[in-house]
């Protein structure tokens, strides 16, 4: 009797396992919790509160809102890439990338926006224009510098948006769908930024450095409108997670937001080709 007994109590205790629910995750596993999503997050709040900060300092301060010398750049820079940074750092973890790439790509990232809102602040500060600037040989240092910075932030950016589109992004019900939209968006970001780069240097180069520096007003609307789509659907993708509706209901909800997200960004590129 004892032994049955004790080969019955050992199988039961064989069997518990799979019965008793698992442990709670440990802090540093949950999602969001990686050093490099840390230090990604801590980095964008940062960017934000420098922004906010030249806010303050604009008030104080006054002078113009527009041109190429404001305290509108280090303001809007600030806030863009901080809540770049952390939309990127959040959405990148439905991708299916490998631990070790994405930590890399993540890093590079944060230092590159860290370099663009660097140098764009200090010149704010020195008074003098931030892009397409060659009067100096230390303004030209730094106009160089956030060009090439532009240029990291496209192949960084690039790589996850085809990540996305190689590998079925995971999470809730139009999560997938929210994700490579909001990538597909940030690459029409980052074209009309090349391009308003390009044709500012151009200008630049040939002489026209004054009308190189009012070149980008035509495409500022659809760079900043098509930028924070990888935000803004992921996060109402998430948002409808969190309600009671069925997946059909939410997926449908989210194609037609991304629908109209793309009406908003064909009638901005529509809008800067009329105006050209």
């Amino acid at each position: 009797m004892r032994t049955e007994k004790s080969t019955r109590g050992s199988g039961e205790a064989a069997r518990r396992p799979a019965d008793v629910p698992a442990p709670a995750v440990p802090l540093t596993r949950l999602p969001g919790s990686r050093p490099v999503e840390r230090l990604c997050h801590a980095v964008g709040l940062l960017l934000i509160l420098s922004g906010l900060a030249h806010l303050l300092v604009f008030a104080v301060d006054g002078g113009p809102w527009y041109g190429p010398v404001s305290w509108r750049k280090p303001v809007t820079f600030g806030l863009s890439f901080g809540a770049t940074l952390i939309a990127v750092t959040w959405v990148t973890s439905y991708l299916r990338v490998g631990p070790r790439l994405r930590t890399v790509l993540l890093a590079v990232f944060a230092a590159d926006c860290v370099v663009e809102v660097g140098g764009i602040t200090l010149q704010a500060w020195r008074r003098v224009p931030s892009h397409l600037d060659m009067e100096t040989p230390f303004d030209t240092t730094v106009s160089m510098t956030l060009a090439v910075g532009g240029g990291v932030l496209v192949v960084l950016l690039t790589a996850f948006a085809v990540a996305s589109f190689r590998h079925r992004p995971t999470g809730p019900a139009g999560m997938a769908l929210a994700v490579r939209s909001g990538f597909a968006i940030l690459l029409v970001a980052l074209a009309s930024g090349a391009a308003m780069i390009a044709r500012g240097v151009v200008l630049t180069r040939t002489g026209h450095q004054e009308a190189a520096y009012h070149s980008t007003a035509l495409l500022k609307p659809l760079h900043g409108v098509s930028l924070h789509a990888v935000l803004v659907l992921p996060a109402l993708a998430w948002l409808l997670s969190r309600t009671s509706w069925s997946e059909p209901t939410r997926l449908r909800l989210v194609a037609a937001a991304t629908g109209c997200y793309v009406l908003a960004v064909v009638a901005a590129g529509v809008w800067a080709v009329l105006t050209y």
